[in-house]
């Protein structure tokens, strides 16, 4: 049986620029054993990002995650990694990259009691010790809808809270793994009752096979649990293994969706072909803590 696939448009065609100062930079993390979702994600927008606009994604507690996406990249597995000295090399990489924002994700660690929220949380105050001027933003999984870990990562005071619902309602059983939408929404819902003054962001991927309505579905309920920010992307299948690309959506289906979710009321939409949850997420903080 023949499996066709979508061809890709030319605006999802990008050339990469390996400078020199990226490839000092991808150095330094391997030096430091450090992960960036950056690479492992295989984000279009790395060079900008790392070079251009002083910004980078950090991914903590190790390179395997304990679920499986479908959609996702990152090496799947049984973790081993528990690493105290992580947060103190992240803090200090950022330091030496000179950012002005910086990005802290993880795998997802269910192996763990806390899902790594302690490990999270000390990465945020360390950074935070060496780089008092540099804004932080967390992305963790749903560290399996538990309150108390939770609360320790927003005790840590990041200056925003991402978690992304990654797909609309009806896809999420097929494309996440052990996640649900209903939990995403209550984990973001509570993080902002937790914390109030902290703006709460999420994203959604489209290509996957949702329809438009649905896509305004999922905005109208992440609005309704308060998040402040979102951000639409195209899907882009990373390997063979994994979901295929069901649509390219066009950058003006793009550009019509973000005024669509500005007139839902968030503060911020980043919507394009190109985004990625982290992308111009510096000017996502600025323009969310203006009006919370």
């Amino acid at each position: 049986m023949t499996i066709e696939y979508v061809r890709k448009p030319e605006w999802l065609k990008i050339k990469l620029n390996t400078n020199e100062q990226y490839t000092g930079l991808k150095k330094m993390m391997r030096e430091k054993k450090l992960h960036t979702v950056c690479e492992e994600a295989k984000c279009p927008n790395i060079h900008e990002c790392w070079a251009v606009r002083k910004t980078a994604t950090f991914m903590i507690l190790g390179s395997v995650c304990t679920r499986a996406c479908r959609f996702c990249a990152v090496q799947t597995g049984l973790p081993t990694e528990l690493d105290w000295e992580e947060p103190v090399r992240v803090a200090e990489s950022v330091e030496q990259m000179g950012l002005k924002h910086v990005v802290i994700t993880a795998v997802a660690r269910d192996d763990l009691k806390d899902g790594g929220a302690g490990v999270f949380a000390e990465t945020v105050r360390a950074v935070r010790r060496l780089n008092p001027f540099c804004s932080i933003e967390v992305l963790p999984s749903d560290m399996n809808g538990e309150c108390d870990n939770l609360k320790t990562l927003m005790d840590a005071r990041p200056d925003i809270l991402n978690h992304n619902i990654e797909t609309v309602r009806r896809l999420t059983p097929r494309v996440r793994a052990r996640a649900t939408y209903e939990r995403s929404l209550g984990f973001l819902k509570r993080a902002k009752e937790l914390n109030p003054n902290i703006p709460t962001k999420s994203s959604i991927m489209i290509g996957l096979g949702e329809t438009k309505e649905e896509i305004i579905e999922t905005m109208v309920d992440l609005r309704d649990n308060d998040v402040d920010i979102m951000t639409i992307g195209q899907y882009l299948q990373p390997t063979k293994h994994h979901l295929k690309v069901q649509k390219y959506w066009s950058p003006q289906e793009f550009n019509e969706l973000k005024e669509i979710a500005l007139s839902k009321g968030f503060s911020h939409c980043e919507s394009g072909p190109l985004v990625r949850s982290s992308y111009h997420a510096d000017e996502q903080v600025r323009a969310a803590k203006s009006n919370v």
